[in-house]
């Protein structure tokens, strides 16, 4: 089973530091990724605490997106049941490897220059000028303003891209490539606490998945046009999907075993990524995949191939 893994940059995210800075807080983490959902009653007989500090320390782990809480019926009134989202969460400081080097080929490709796609409602797709088409309509990802695209969502599915794969072309030797783009759940208006598993596969083989946290919609996006009202999806975060000669990485973090000879990519011309929600998964929660002219980061899906 895949694993999912939250890594933290400690100057973006400090309410998730804050969540983790207190012994009590670790523990209910803990106990909820050994045991699975507990309601505070539960949680706090096992961990021998009193309710009150149980009940402050799952409202600061919901706050800071560790942790998802449902309410569900009990035999007197309703019980708060919360469940673990990560199994791990890793605090990075950056990783060497994004260094910019003369042995990398760079290409970018829009949002919307999607070559297949397979989406369920709700979902949509837009300009930094408008709407294209019309909302939750799938067939609306056909519509040849796609290419303009700087913001698209679904529930449900996948979007398939083809970059070319210059480095054969040049007949150079890859050493490891990398995927760089914007990425936040879906759920219909925003919400921080929605966490979803999105699938990254290249020339169909999924490399492995990263759990977003949530739909953010706290502030505006630094480049989110001002049309787009507040209550739509704002902003996501900027992940680094990386492939090497000893496996697959994402922001440094390693998420699988597959490796640049899993991939063939000396055996085509092109270098296929498809960027997927399944149904099956643990948390399906959709995704926005932000592009130029939205969110916080102004930049295309970026491939970037490193060569010898």
């Amino acid at each position: 089973m895949a694993r999912n893994f939250l890594v933290v940059d400690p100057e973006k995210d400090p309410h998730i530091i804050k969540g983790l800075a207190a012994p009590a807080r670790i523990s209910v983490l803990k106990l909820l990724r050994r045991k699975g959902p507990l309601n505070v009653k539960e949680i706090g007989e096992l961990l021998k605490l009193p309710q009150s500090t149980v009940s402050l320390s799952v409202q600061l782990l919901e706050e800071a997106g560790l942790i998802r809480t449902e309410s569900q019926r009990a035999r007197k009134g309703n019980q708060k049941v919360c469940s673990s989202i990560y199994d791990e969460v890793v605090i990075s400081f950056g990783d060497a490897a994004e260094e910019r080097r003369d042995d990398a080929i760079e290409v970018a490709m829009p949002v919307g220059l999607y070559t297949s796609f397979d989406v369920s409602a709700p979902c949509g797709l837009c300009t930094t000028e408008g709407i294209i088409g019309l909302l939750d309509v799938p067939d609306a990802f056909l519509d040849p303003q796609r290419m303009r695209a700087g913001l698209i969502w679904f529930t449900r599915g996948s979007v398939d891209y083809q970059f070319p794969n210059n480095a054969r072309l040049d007949n150079r030797t890859i050493t490891e490539i990398e995927f760089s783009l914007e990425l936040s759940s879906e759920v219909p208006g925003t919400n921080p606490n929605w966490p979803s598993d999105i699938t990254i596969g290249i020339n169909g083989i999924d490399i492995g998945q990263w759990t977003s946290p949530g739909d953010f919609g706290d502030r505006r996006g630094v480049l989110t046009p001002d049309w787009w009202k507040l209550k739509g999806s704002q902003y996501g975060m900027l992940k680094r999907f990386r492939v090497t000669e000893n496996g697959a990485y994402v922001d440094g973090m390693r998420i699988s075993d597959i490796a640049l000879k899993d991939l063939k990519l000396d055996q085509h011309h092109s270098i296929r990524l498809s960027i997927s929600v399944r149904a099956d998964a643990r948390h399906p929660g959709g995704v926005n995949i932000f592009g130029r002219g939205f969110g916080n980061y102004d930049q295309d899906i970026v491939l970037r191939i490193t060569t010898k």
